[in-house]
């Protein structure tokens, strides 16, 4: 219902049924708001908007809570990008979505940097086989130890992912993830007790190119439904802080 709600493409369909519904015995005020929301809605179907978007998300994070070579001691924690069919085996790679692939290269890519230290791959997932056991095979394909891997498989949100780790882990960990979830994660995180810093693994924003730019697309659209989904994850789970905060 969600994904129905932060489409632009619901919006659309919104705006036209009340212009057509309303336009000819509507007053000037309310014809020139017609006008307005609609330009907006058009924006953010087109890259335009939905970069803007994009990049006022994953810019939320501060640079003081990136990660520095300091941190280069510190465990590792990939985040799991979901399935998107179930997993017939461990090594039944094909299941994973691409953000689930990126982030985990993300991971393995800050892991080969330095000394070796410890990686958790948090995801369970709604399947029989786990989000984390099949991002936990594809590292050990891509060269990181089975004994340096550890596997939170209960998970279903980046909420719950955080707060099963809680004491598992010490207190200054690597997060990756995408940049858009980064935000999110980094309150999910926090509230568990951590003091995270955050590495993305990917970026959705793309800058200004062609005058395709301006025109409405598809994947503008996705990526507009993404920013805002996010937007309101972070908002959420600093309501869940302040009220787990408040019950201690």
């Amino acid at each position: 219902m969600s994904h129905i709600l932060l489409s632009p493409m619901t919006w659309a369909l919104l705006w036209m049924a009340a212009a057509w519904l309303t336009w000819t015995r509507a007053r000037a005020w309310w014809r020139a708001m017609l006008v307005v929301v609609g330009t907006a809605i058009v924006l953010l179907c087109a890259p335009v908007g939905a970069n803007r978007l994009i990049r006022a998300v994953e810019s939320s994070v501060p640079a003081s809570a990136r990660c520095t070579a300091a941190d280069a001691a510190s465990p590792i924690v990939v985040l799991a990008g979901g399935l998107q069919d179930e997993p017939r085996a461990q090594d039944d790679y094909i299941a994973l979505t691409p953000s689930s692939w990126r982030r985990l290269r993300g991971g393995v890519e800050l892991w080969r940097r330095a000394s070796p230290v410890s990686m958790t791959i948090a995801g369970g997932g709604p399947f029989a086989i786990s989000e984390a056991a099949v991002l936990g095979r594809l590292a050990q394909d891509w060269g990181v130890p089975a004994q340096w891997l550890h596997e939170e498989t209960r998970s279903t949100t980046t909420w719950e992912s955080a707060m099963a780790l809680r004491g598992t882990l010490p207190p200054r960990v690597r997060v990756v993830s995408s940049a858009t979830h980064l935000p999110r994660a980094r309150v999910a995180f926090e509230a568990a007790g951590f003091t995270p810093c955050m590495v993305a693994s990917d970026s959705l924003y793309v800058p200004m190119g062609s005058v395709g730019y301006f025109l409405p697309q598809l994947s503008a659209m996705q990526k507009t439904q993404i920013a805002l989904y996010e937007a309101l994850g972070v908002a959420s789970y600093r309501w869940k802080a302040r009220g787990a905060g408040a019950r201690r």
